[in-house]
């Protein structure tokens, strides 16, 4: 892979030779969008699509010069949840093997989650069940006004267990207890009110812009900065601020100040020039 120091071009694996279910696109700038890839089936979930998506979100862990990953749903659904005939088959498994199907979600949704860069859900039309768990996983989420949005599982006798830490984290635990309790089906501007999406728009060229506008804003910022930034959240978030977490602030922007991206973003400033990453 290149190095995103001196040179700004993002290079990601090529997953449309992976998965028809699955695909992603990559711009210059370090921006990735994955699309779920099933119209047919208004993007909801099976056993072949979760493997897709968990190898695609893998990929992106460890590639160079990525700013922004947006996850959206094709045909302007962003997912309806679970597919009928992978619920149909998993009623007639045993306990050991439905453990082992929502263990592929629970990785697929954790490798989400770890991606280092910045993860933008955008959402359009539905987004139920675990759909709406891939919205919580994500840091941001942008709407189009006519989004709806549903934990409905109990309504199945079934709970939300694998997206549930997710949900917890975006909306608190009082609100998400109402919304699984309740299974309510709820609209983009009450899912801003809840926390779980961060801004909505009219309709789909309100959502371009402002992914475009993000896009932008973040082309000054320093990929593997980004990274480490979403890593003090994860790992601090919660945390007792104690000695031992002072020191630990105190090591990570010593190691940053001493880093190539470090050392060129502060030579740059001083010199009154761009970033190589920002040229």
């Amino acid at each position: 892979m290149t190095n995103p120091i001196a040179d700004p071009i993002v290079e990601v694996p090529d997953t449309d030779a992976m998965s028809p279910l699955v695909h992603m696109e990559s711009t210059p700038e370090g921006a990735v969008t994955v699309w779920i890839n099933r119209p047919e089936k208004k993007n909801a979930f099976d056993a072949a699509t979760i493997a897709a998506l968990r190898q695609t979100l893998e990929t992106l862990h460890g590639a160079e010069g990525v700013r922004v990953v947006f996850l959206r749903g094709v045909a302007g659904t962003f997912s309806a949840g679970a597919d009928l005939s992978w619920m149909a088959d998993a009623v007639e498994w045993d306990e050991d093997d439905n453990r082992e199907d929502a263990l592929e979600l629970a990785h697929m949704l954790k490798a989400l989650h770890d991606i280092p860069a910045l993860t933008v859900a955008l959402v359009e039309g539905a987004a139920y069940g675990g759909g709406a768990g891939l919205v919580a996983a994500c840091d941001h989420a942008l709407a189009t006004a006519d989004a709806q949005f549903s934990f409905s599982e109990v309504k199945l006798g079934l709970t939300p267990a694998t997206i549930s830490p997710y949900v917890i984290a975006a909306l608190g635990p009082r609100t998400a207890k109402l919304l699984f309790a309740t299974a309510r089906v709820f609209d983009a501007d009450a899912a801003w009110s809840y926390g779980l999406v961060d801004e909505v728009f009219d309709d789909a060229a309100g959502l371009e812009a402002a992914r475009d506008a993000l896009i932008e804003e973040m082309v000054p910022c320093a990929p593997g900065a980004i990274g480490d930034a979403k890593a003090l959240v994860n790992d601090f978030a919660g945390q007792k601020l104690d000695r031992g977490l002072v020191e630990e602030t105190a090591r990570r922007i010593a190691r940053r100040r001493v880093s190539e991206e470090g050392q060129e973003g502060v030579r740059a400033f001083l010199s009154r020039r761009k970033p190589t990453w920002a040229e």
